[in-house]
Parts: structure tokens; sequence; C-alpha cells
């Protein structure tokens, strides 16, 4: 998972600019609707809304502008169009894709996704053809320099975490979706700063990717994640740590 956890890493630094040009403001507004949509407006009952309003946070989204996010997934200020639609493919190399989408425009989306695919050596497939390959997580950061390892392998464990890994400069804790926020509660309790907190599609499985295939597999995932209606990109490749430096760059 190094490689992994390597890209995630650029992408939360890229994070950065994007919020600065807008882009993330926008992803983030429709994450909050539709969990707003789902699981009501209040964040105490509703752990996705408490999530991508922390997300929103984040990046310094004004409250004025998470408060009517709320209220148009709630109904109170218009109709949500908005639909979640989840696209499975396959990149370079054979690596499963999956892709988490929020848009108002389904056959449009379908298609601009698929054209995505195609430009990079990529193959959009069937609803299931690599969904099984997954399985929702709950994952939570922690900065190493934060935190006295056993201290923190003691405490995450009793509280239910699956598992703790440490890459370069950050411990990875990996929970069911259902305890992110015990996990979080106990960690603040204990004066124990989080990097970030996420539900996310974790790979049962990575499959080794270099060369050309490498290269490709990265440009097919940085044009997803581009993309307006794409909310998330999820796959279960391994790339080298210094591969993914040298195209990051």
């Amino acid at each position: 998972m190094s490689g992994h956890n390597k890209w995630a890493s650029i992408k939360h630094k890229k994070m950065a600019t994007d919020a600065k040009r807008g882009k993330m403001f926008t992803k983030i507004i429709r994450e909050i609707m539709m969990a707003a949509k789902m699981g009501g407006g209040n964040p105490e009952n509703n752990p996705h809304l408490r999530i991508a309003i922390e997300r929103a946070r984040g990046i310094n989204m004004p409250n004025d502008n998470i408060q009517r996010a709320i209220k148009k997934g709630t109904g109170e200020d218009g109709t949500v169009s908005l639909e979640s639609v989840g696209y499975e493919g396959y990149g370079p190399g054979g690596i499963a894709v999956l892709v988490e989408t929020l848009t108002d425009n389904k056959r449009r989306t379908a298609a601009e996704i698929r054209s995505i695919f195609s430009r990079h050596n990529g193959n959009l497939g069937e609803s299931g053809c690599v969904s099984w390959m997954f399985e929702r997580k709950g994952v939570i950061d922690v900065k190493k320099e934060n935190v006295n390892e056993e201290q923190l392998f003691s405490l995450v464990l009793d509280a239910g975490a699956d598992d703790l890994q440490l890459d370069n400069d950050v411990f990875e804790i990996v929970c069911p979706p259902d305890k992110v926020e015990t996990i979080k509660k106990i960690l603040e309790q204990n004066n124990i700063a989080i990097e970030s907190a996420s539900v996310n599609l974790i790979p049962k499985n990575t499959v080794r990717v270099e060369g050309k295939d490498a290269e490709q597999l990265l440009k097919l995932l940085d044009e997803l994640e581009e993309h307006e209606d794409v909310q998330n990109v999820h796959s279960n490749f391994d790339i080298p740590d210094d591969v993914i430096e040298a195209m990051s760059k």
C-alpha cells in the first residue's frame, strides 16, 4: 500500500491548490448536499454529513456556504437533483478503477467518464466488475510527530481499529466505518492531532504496475479526479514511490 499512500499524500497537497481555484469547494458542497439528502441535516445524527463538514472546514469554506449546502440537501432551499452514480472499469495494466460521482445528468457523465478511460488506454466496464475487489473502511491519519506509537496502538485497537500502519511520517488507522467517530473522539480526548479522517474504499489486494502502464494510469486517475462530477476515485495499484514522485513534478 506504500505507493497508494504516496499518491494519496500528493493528492492531499494538490487539494490546497484546487481549493484556491474553487474546485474542491464545488466537490465538497455536492458531498454535503448528498449527505444531508440521504441522512438529514443534523451532523450529530449523520456521520457522513459530519465528515463532509469537517472536510469543508479543512479548506476554509465559509460556514454560510456549508449551511446553504445542507439546506439544499434537505430540500429547505430548493430541490436537489443530484444523484450518486458509480462507474467501474480497468486502467492500464489491468488495474481496477472505481469512480464515485454526484451528477445531475447521468447520460452526460457516463459518456465523459467513458471518454476519459478510453483516452488513457482504459476501459469502462459493467457495474460490479471491480467493486468486489474493494471494501469500505474508515481511514484516520495521524502525523508521526504528534504521538507515541505504543500509546496510539493501544488506544486505537482498544477502540475497535482493524489495523495501524506507518507510512513515511504518517500513521494510518484503518477501522470499520462505524468506528471512525469513536476513534476520533478518543484521539481528541488524548490530545492527539488528527491529520484527516474519511470513509474510503480500500483495495483488498494491490497490483504492481511500472513503466508506461504506471505513467498512463496516473494520467487516467488525474483526469478522473479533475472531472467536476467526480467525488472519489479508488484503485488497486501499487506503484513505486520514486516513480510517483517523479511523475507528480
